[in-house]
């Protein structure tokens, strides 16, 4: 999971993922049939109807998850649920429980023919709160009749007591209009109606479906089928618009892995929200094995929407190193309703964001003082978490606190954990070989259907690497103790810098200098923040409206694109701001000032150790 961080007055930006895999094999002897249907809506409600299987005794649960692989986060999306009645084969009713949030026990179970209830989507309820708060929106739904149907399918269907390895057929019937973008393959000809079957429910829980208008660009890269598909309310980005960025990103991707993947279709499923009250807010993205869903905002100008994707996208497909491939068994075995987390999300989701930084280096997507600054970046933010916090006690206890607060230093200090161990393992090896090499060594010794034990994957690294590697790890990893990031970097001839940076005008850090009028759409100076040099040499006030800036007009409509036109302003650039201030308009000209700050950033001084440093970025 990768979320993104980008605040405004109005939305927060939340820097998300995988998935697990198989549950352990059985013999099926039935399909468990589930209807679901998306052209009687009412209410903003979906009918699913499920077929029940032989059942064997008096009584059965049936539950939907309360967490999904690659969220970290409890979730209950049982509470999204309504009307679940039950039947026998003539129709009586049988009775039904309703035992917490997500599990309804039905009694007289030998006879149950099948299940029916009414899905809300989630969409609808996010308020755009902390990480946590909210089901994440690219593991959410949306229900729009006609436009748009989310359909992640844990959401939408859920399991049987001990029934999860049986097979599922999904028949899903639709508007003509609408196309149900997905990896899996719809074994039904008919514009109405899609039929899906996976092996088990985990299958069918990895395989989202998004129902829209079709709008989708398809392409191969090294053998792989990648399709791009969009929904965009108002038809303001196309899936063409951004494809030749995803194929750049994505071929970079394929060339940096080599033949570690063996996925032969992959999806990227974008969702734009409007920003409208009952529009998702949570951004960033989910992986899947085969699919990433993404959700971004509509009003993001294109480049920096293009910009958006290539880092959560990347992100999300390296998770097809790990978990997909490499995972424990708490991982392999999820339970979707009492779950054990891992120790190990330095691995999953810090070497899953390192990678995603490193590869753009590697293939020369970035450059080096790029690449270096995002690494300084890392560092400085990693000091917000609690840095003597053990990552794997912080991993296996994720979805409690104190440990859940400190969940998003996995793409911080669990990306420098990675980079690290790949400096070490460069050094040991003069440069030959890095945790590229590592995980696929951990890929062919697991792989997508043999798991490991937690307990064990430190002497196993070890094994394969250096004793070194096995230190680190014990000392900083599982240790309380702080990593010493110097240490690690001069070895690749890079050292601490210090600088000043210019900020935004309009944003310090998470806390905007504006905000918005939700009603008129209008931007504001905003009356409870100590306003810097740019307001006062220019005589802005609390509560003043900012209509147009160098004669082009903002609105919250744009606002992302006045944020981005900032970012191009020079220190005593000439600025003409019109504005309305107690109800009336005047123009106010005058010289831009920007806030500055110290900063810490990296740099490469040693050139004795360049071969080093180019082994680490570039081999």
């Amino acid at each position: 999971m990768k979320k993104s961080i980008i605040a405004l007055a109005l939305v927060a930006f939340l820097y998300n993922s995988y998935t697990a895999n198989a549950q352990k094999k059985s013999t099926p002897t039935q399909d468990i049939k589930v209807g679901i249907d998306l052209i009687d809506v009412k209410d903003d409600k979906v009918k699913v109807t499920v077929q029940a299987p032989k059942i064997k005794s008096d009584k059965i649960t049936y539950s939907i998850p309360k967490i999904v692989p690659g969220t970290y986060s409890e979730d209950n999306y049982g509470k999204n649920i309504e009307d679940l009645k039950a039947f026998d084969v003539k129709g009586t009713a049988l009775a039904v429980t309703k035992t917490d949030d997500n599990t309804w026990s039905i009694s007289s179970a030998k006879s149950l023919a099948k299940i029916t209830y009414l899905v809300n989507d989630t969409f609808d309820t996010e308020k755009g709160g902390s990480f946590g708060t909210d089901i994440f929106s690219p593991a959410g739904t949306n229900i729009e009749a006609g436009k748009n149907f989310m359909i992640n399918t844990h959401g939408f269907v859920g399991y049987f007591q001990d029934q999860k390895d049986l097979p599922y057929q999904v028949t899903i019937t639709h508007p003509e209009t609408l196309w149900g973008a997905t990896s899996m393959i719809d074994s039904d000809a008919s514009a109405t109606k899609d039929v899906f079957n996976t092996p088990r429910y985990a299958e069918l829980v990895e395989n989202p479906i998004m129902y829209a208008k079709p709008d989708y660009t398809s392409f191969n890269v090294n053998g792989m089928d990648i399709q791009i598909v969009v929904y965009s309310p108002s038809g303001k980005v196309t899936a063409e618009s951004i494809t030749p960025e995803m194929k750049k990103m994505m071929t970079a991707q394929k060339t940096f892995l080599g033949n570690i993947n063996s996925t032969k279709k992959y999806s990227v499923l974008l969702y734009l929200s409007s920003m409208q009250p009952n529009d998702a807010k949570g951004f960033g993205a989910l992986e899947h094995p085969t699919v990433t869903t993404v959700v971004l905002p509509e009003m993001m100008p294109l480049a920096e929407l293009q910009k958006s994707m290539i880092d959560v996208v990347s992100h999300e497909f390296f998770h097809i190193l790990t978990p997909l491939t490499v995972h424990s068994n708490e991982i392999q075995y999820f339970d979707y309703n009492s779950p054990k987390m891992s120790q190990h999300l330095w691995m999953y989701e810090g070497v899953t964001e390192y990678f995603a930084n490193l590869f753009q280096i590697n293939q020369g997507l970035i450059d080096e003082t790029d690449f270096l600054n995002r690494i300084a970046e890392k560092m400085e933010q990693s000091k917000s978490y609690n840095d003597t916090m053990p990552f794997t006690t912080m991993s296996a206890n994720v979805l409690k606190s104190p440990y859940k607060e400190q969940y998003l230093n996995v793409y911080q200090k669990g990306a420098l954990i990675g980079m690290c161990i790949d400096i070490i393992i460069r050094e040991k090896s003069n440069g030959e070989k890095g945790i590229l090499n590592l995980m696929q060594q951990l890929s062919n010794e697991y792989g997508v259907t043999k798991a490991f034990n937690d307990e064990e994957l430190f002497a196993k690294i070890t094994a394969l690497t250096y004793p070194e590697v096995g230190a680190f790890l014990s000392t900083y990893v599982s240790g309380p103790t702080p990593i010493p990031y110097e240490t690690f970097l001069a070895k690749v001839g890079v050292i601490k810098t210090k600088d000043k940076k210019a900020g935004n005008v309009f944003l310090k850090g998470q806390s905007p200098y504006i905000t918005v009028n939700k009603e008129t759409k209008e931007i504001l100076v905003r009356p409870d923040t100590e306003l810097i040099e740019f307001y006062t040499s220019l005589d802005l006030r609390a509560k003043d409206i900012i209509m147009a800036i160098n004669n082009k007009a903002y609105t919250l409509d744009n606002i992302y694109e006045m944020i981005g036109d900032s970012e191009n302003w020079k220190e005593n650039d000439a600025i003409t701001i019109k504005i309305k201030r107690d109800g009336k308009e005047q123009i106010i000209t005058g010289k831009v000032h920007l806030p500055y700050e110290e900063i810490e950033g990296l740099k490469a001084t040693d050139t004795s150790k360049s071969n080093m440093k180019n082994a680490w970025m570039k081999s």
